[in-house]
């Protein structure tokens, strides 16, 4: 017997993908966390050392760099990126297209 597999040609947000409320937010918190996991890694950080300059406890920079977004807000991860020296500039567009859906976009 042969077991049938079929394939989805995926949207580019996994989010989008498996019904998340929020995809293109969620993504953008996502790609936030890997951008500072990145910077811990790059600095070569222990994570009492990141904890220590993102003031959040060790366990919270665990979370982190493990991809938990539930403990994360986008606001919160916005601080935490300037605490780590980076700055963040928001742009805000009218919609290009009448047609289409706003989106956000990031670009890290």
């Amino acid at each position: 017997m042969t077991k049938k597999t079929s394939i989805h040609k995926g949207s580019g947000n996994i989010f989008e993908d498996i019904g998340s409320r929020n995809p293109e937010r969620t993504l953008a918190r996502a790609q936030i966390m890997s951008t500072i996991a990145g910077i811990i890694k790059t600095r070569s950080l222990t994570q009492k050392e990141a904890s220590g300059i993102l003031c959040i406890p060790q366990s919270k920079v665990s979370c982190l760099v493990n991809g938990k977004l539930s403990f994360f807000s986008l606001d919160h991860l916005l601080a935490l990126l300037n605490k780590l020296g980076q700055d963040v500039d928001i742009v805000v567009m009218p919609k290009r297209d009448r047609l289409a859906s706003t989106h956000v976009l990031l670009a890290v």
